[in-house]
């Protein structure tokens, strides 16, 4: 039987694909999260907003495409490597302010208290580095 002969039910690949979508959207959600539920009211308790709070007022509705979103750190050391959340402290990407293109980044105090890891230089390199439209 071909690939193509296949029905649906036939196909133990479909299955896992499923599977992969919904770890995906699993990570997607506690990446989304940054350092947690309570970290979260921490910073709204001291009056601030969450990183992706910050850029969801910055940008225009419906705009924003996070990139590296589950990166994180490669510390051992002081027992990191026990803390590994994605993200890393940062969230970058693109979206548009007023309909033009902008290539952002937001400090996620959430994570480590917003400070910066080895993996945030490539992140940030690729932010800036993105060809930009003429």
């Amino acid at each position: 039987m071909t690939t193509g002969e296949r029905t649906p039910q036939e196909s133990s690949g479909l299955k896992g694909t499923q599977e992969k979508i919904t770890e995906l959207h699993r990570l997607k959600a506690e990446a989304t999260l940054g350092g947690g539920p309570k970290r979260i009211e921490a910073q709204h308790k001291k009056g601030k907003l969450t990183a992706r709070e910050r850029l969801d007022l910055l940008l225009d509705q419906g705009t924003f495409n996070e990139l590296d979103m589950f990166v994180t750190h490669r510390s051992t050391d002081f027992g990191l490597e026990d803390q590994r959340i994605p993200g890393d402290g940062v969230v970058t990407g693109y979206g548009q302010i007023d309909g033009r293109l902008v290539y952002v980044f937001s400090q996620d105090f959430t994570v480590f208290g917003g400070s910066l890891s080895e993996a945030h230089g490539p992140r940030h390199e690729k932010r800036r580095t993105r060809d930009w439209p003429e």
